[in-house]
């Protein structure tokens, strides 16, 4: 027992320490970051920036000089410089790399996708450290852009993402208020978050609540307040995203595995068939233009609407569990609207 307990001691202390290093190799690239920034920094006001010790500045600024940064002191100014034509080494990005990294910019400015600085940050300063990488990122994310993804508004939402994210790096728990429109008010939850995932259209926690079994799915968008707690979250190594959600149609997984068939009228098959709806997906395309689409699914609650959306245009062979839900669904969404034209009928007679 007691040599188990060095061992486990042993693990910490070297994560630990590989912490602190890393701690201090990302402060002495910031000096070096600000060294090359506008305005005029000294040790004092590096000391400030940094929160530490201006004889660890000087530190800093030994280990930069060990690795070959031209630095010197300016007297007259009270500052330190770096010579001008010194640029910090980059990776030596391929056109390709570059293209992607313009790409990766474009998509993390999109709505929905926008949670955090994303790609842009870097790109600038890989931009600033080569005239042709600049060259190529600036003509290629101006011809790249994002538009209309469909994606949920998560501009109010970001800290709430933000502090999830930090959650699982840290592996703390999280604590908030979370809005269901299945419960009649604010549910107060702590939780043990697994991960974040961006599913079809919105941003999900996946977490296991304390006084729970097994871990659930949050939409990130329905906390209205979230915190990270100063207490360790358990979260199992041994957990998959992929056998979580199983063939779930998006993100609520039904008790029940079905075999959907679906046939496509010739005018939408072309349609359809362009797009990967689901993991399972296989297509069978006929003659006479039509396609029929079958897909393995865990419950029916969320394929029927997107199988409603193709209203007319689509026959539900299999199962006829979902066939019958379509037919329901459709019944419920005529009388509605027969109901409100008649209301506007003798509002206007």
């Amino acid at each position: 027992m007691a040599k188990k307990s060095k061992q486990v001691l042993s693990k910490k202390s070297d994560a630990e320490r590989r912490l602190r290093q890393a701690d201090r190799l990302a402060r002495i690239l910031r000096v070096l970051q600000l060294l090359q920034s506008r305005g005029r920094w000294n040790a004092e006001s590096i000391a400030e920036e940094l929160e530490v010790s201006t004889r660890t500045v000087q530190r800093y600024m030994d280990v930069l000089e060990l690795a070959g940064v031209p630095w010197w002191n300016d007297k007259k100014h009270i500052c330190y410089r770096l010579r001008p034509d010194y640029t910090f080494p980059v990776i030596n990005l391929t056109d390709d790399e570059v293209i992607g990294l313009a790409t990766a910019t474009a998509a993390t400015q999109a709505p929905g996708l926008d949670i955090n600085a994303g790609a842009r940050p870097t790109s600038h300063k890989l931009a600033a450290s080569r005239d042709e990488i600049e060259s190529l990122l600036i003509e290629a994310t101006r011809f790249t852009e994002v538009l209309d993804l469909k994606l949920a508004d998560h501009s109010k939402h970001r800290e709430v993402i933000r502090t999830i994210q930090w959650a699982l790096l840290k592996r703390q728990q999280v604590t908030g208020n979370y809005v269901s429109p299945y419960e009649p008010k604010p549910v107060k939850l702590t939780l043990h978050p697994y991960r974040i995932c961006l599913i079809k259209s919105a941003w999900y926690l996946i977490g296991k609540p304390l006084d729970g079994d097994q871990p659930q799915t949050y939409r990130a968008a329905r906390f209205k307040s979230l915190r990270m707690l100063n207490v360790p979250a358990q979260i199992p190594g041994d957990f998959d995203l992929k056998d979580y959600f199983g063939d779930a149609w998006a993100v609520f997984r039904g008790e029940q595995t079905y075999e959907v068939e679906l046939l496509f009228t010739a005018d939408a098959a072309q349609v359809v068939t362009e797009t990967q709806w689901h993991h399972t997906q296989k297509v069978k395309r006929h003659k006479d233009g039509t396609a029929t689409l079958t897909f393995r699914v865990d419950g029916l609650n969320e394929i029927v609407r997107w199988v409603l959306g193709w209203a007319g245009r689509v026959q539900v062979i299999q199962p006829p569990e979902l066939r019958e839900l379509a037919i329901d669904q459709h019944r419920h969404a005529i009388e509605i609207n027969l109901k409100g034209s008649q209301r506007r009928s003798g509002r206007f007679t």
